[in-house]
């Protein structure tokens, strides 16, 4: 049987170590050299296999290929495009093997969250469909910690590790302040259905480090009267009160707080500045001193300060796909299967496609407290691992030393397409 080329494309919201999973990706394609021939990547993920503009990685050295397992961002560009049903647009479907049959491509690796699980099933019932055999796996991706049946998503412990040390780090200046000025601190973070992200902050307070934090999580519907009774506690009990808030938070209309009427490439609500909202509140409910900031690109960006687990795991999703696809798996995603929290362990897996495409894991009940303001020990059991360990880049004159590929075109064969 003919070598066949592999795609390989970034999809989304990038992170701090979805890169990571394209080194081990193409690490392990590289020593398969055998079954797997040359691994393009897709130039702003699946828009660049619509429009036949893939990178050829063979060009990049193997020092090059390892700095991405340190380095931030999408190295290749990612996209917010979602296929629609084959029955809806097939054209662009036929384009897709067109251009998987003219690079000679029969593996697919798509290296995203929900919505890109999404897409690779659709692309990896294409040979069903129109007759051209491509063994799709979906690399698993999200700092909003979302995909089910994993146990978590690489990038979330490293956003997860961001805010939890901000939230610490922010507790510690407004206590230093409260006497006489700010007595509140809001910090919005992502997360637009599920409250994963703020949970996080909840992480800065401790038996031995009580820490006053009020979380407003998605899952928990925004109540106005008992949120200013919540703070105006903290502030009297401790001088002073941090809040982490969600931008999916909702009130009892059912809308978010911070939709603004627009919409992103998916058709979902264009979120942020739901900070500022509450500072509102606050500032018109209790008549306190606060400052508001928004995390935003800073909190999945954060490289710097990644969680070693987080990086471990990135990384040995990208392995796992190639493994799979060289067993002969197809529709497939590697999972996290955690076997034990303390000491913390846990192993790669996998499940069917059709079983993560299109479904969202929330937070469930008994990691939120009583009050809805905070999380449970069962959820510090789960979260705290997690954001464990250390995993600098090397630093050059004081800044992390990141590497930029040199990202080389593959001449094209087909007429232009437009998306």
């Amino acid at each position: 049987m003919a070598v066949k080329n592999a795609f390989y494309a970034q999809s989304g919201g990038v992170t701090a170590v979805i890169n990571a999973s394209a080194a081990g990706l193409l690490e392990t394609a590289r020593a398969c050299s055998d079954k797997i021939g040359k691994i393009y990547a897709g130039r702003n993920g699946i828009i660049g296999a619509l429009t036949e503009d893939l990178i050829d990685t063979s060009a990049e050295s193997a020092e090059s290929i390892r700095a991405l397992r340190h380095t931030p961002s999408g190295a290749f560009g990612s996209c917010r495009y979602k296929l629609k049903s084959l029955e809806d647009n097939r054209r662009e479907y036929e384009r897709l093997i067109e251009v998987f049959k003219a690079h000679d491509i029969g593996y697919f690796f798509y290296n995203g969250g929900g919505d890109s699980a999404d897409t690779c099933l659709k692309v990896s019932q294409l040979a069903g469909t129109l007759g051209y055999p491509v063994q799709a796996i979906h690399v698993p991706k999200t700092v909003d910690n979302d995909l089910p049946v994993t146990d978590c998503c690489p990038g979330f412990g490293s956003v997860a590790k961001y805010i939890a040390v901000s939230m610490l780090e922010a507790s510690f200046d407004v206590a230093s302040m409260a006497k006489t000025s700010t007595k509140v601190f809001i910090l919005e973070v992502m997360g637009r259905h599920a409250g994963w992200i703020a949970a996080a902050g909840g992480l800065a307070s401790s038996r031995d480090r009580e820490v006053p934090v009020v979380i407003l999580f998605p899952e928990i519907v925004f109540d106005q009267e008992k949120f200013l009774a919540k703070v105006d506690d903290c502030v009297k009990k401790h001088g002073y009160c941090t809040v982490v808030v969600s931008e999916g938070v909702k009130g009892a209309d059912g809308k978010f707080l911070s939709d603004q009427g627009l919409r992103d490439a998916f058709g979902h609500a264009q979120l942020g500045g739901v900070a500022p909202v509450i500072a509102n509140i606050v500032r018109n409910g209790l008549g306190l001193k606060y400052h508001w900031g928004v995390a935003d690109y800073l909190q999945r960006a954060a490289r710097h300060i990644a969680s070693r687990t987080d990086v471990e795991q990135a990384y040995a999703m990208g392995k796992a796909a190639v493994e799979y696809a060289i067993a002969g798996h197809n529709s497939v995603m590697p999972t996290i299967n955690r076997i034990s929290n303390s000491p913390y362990a846990w192993k790669t897996g996998m499940v069917e496609l059709s079983k993560v495409a299109n479904v969202e894991k929330m937070m469930p009940g008994d990691f939120i407290s009583a009050d809805g303001f905070g999380i449970t020990d069962q959820c510090r059991e789960y979260l705290s691992p997690l954001i464990e360990g250390e995993d600098y880049p090397p630093y050059k004159h004081g800044l992390p030393d990141y590497v930029r590929l040199k990202n080389v075109a593959v001449p094209k064969k087909l007429a232009e397409f437009k998306i």
